[in-house]
């Protein structure tokens, strides 16, 4: 009976956790939006990316002064996930909230995994094609075009060579670690990449930290 007791703590608890998030989520203000970060992207689409990048974060920082990462903190970290293997530069990350740059140079693809989280993606340069759950057609997208993953969705994803794109994501950050990181913990256990993963979130959480109270008059 103590186990049974136990779990149906375990339940109420985890349950309440997750409604007060949900809540939290749905009332909280928001630094970005996916809207202005397409915009912003789509602007530069169709351009050599890493001039594309360099315009897309002088902006950002001049639209969000204090939640851009300095540039002796951006740092382009490989990403294993759900059998693909891309590349990302985080740019902002907080608990709710990340802007990042990603792309590949080689040809991957695999599961998209699924989050509690939105995330979409403009296309800078080269082609990314989706697969929906519960459809017999992939779909291909081009520069200018933004992909938007809900909440729950799961896909089949695939980059060509040379697709490069910026990503904003909103929802419970933390729970896409799991994903983000699991191929690194149970099949490369390349444990410096994923060092350099978590070193860079900590850092965009410190300065995300520190604007707040700054704002708040803190410091």
């Amino acid at each position: 009976m103590s186990v049974v007791k136990t779990s149906l703590k375990l339940s109420v608890v985890t349950v309440l956790v997750v409604l007060l998030l949900r809540y939290w989520m749905a009332t909280k203000q928001y630094v970005f939006n996916r809207e202005d970060v397409a915009k912003l992207a789509k602007q530069y689409a169709g351009q050599d990316h890493e001039q594309a990048f360099l315009k897309v974060v002088v902006e950002l920082r001049k639209r969000y002064p204090g939640h851009i990462l300095p540039d002796e903190d951006l740092q382009w970290v490989f990403v294993n996930a759900g059998g693909w293997m891309g590349s990302m530069c985080l740019l902002h990350a907080s608990l709710t909230e990340y802007v990042l740059l990603f792309g590949t140079a080689v040809d991957t693809g695999g599961h998209s995994g699924r989050y509690w989280a939105e995330i979409s993606d403009t296309v800078i340069s080269g082609t990314f094609r989706q697969w929906k759950e519960g459809t017999t057609k992939s779909e291909l997208y081009y520069p200018g075009d933004t992909i938007v993953h809900r909440v729950g969705e799961a896909t089949s994803v695939q980059w060509s060579a040379g697709t490069w794109m910026v990503e904003y994501g909103r929802g419970f950050i933390p729970s896409t670690l799991g994903f983000a990181l699991a191929d690194t913990l149970f099949s490369t256990q390349d444990f410096l990449t994923m060092f350099y993963t978590v070193r860079v979130y900590v850092k965009a959480l410190l300065l995300e930290a520190g604007t707040l109270l700054s704002g708040a008059g803190v410091f």
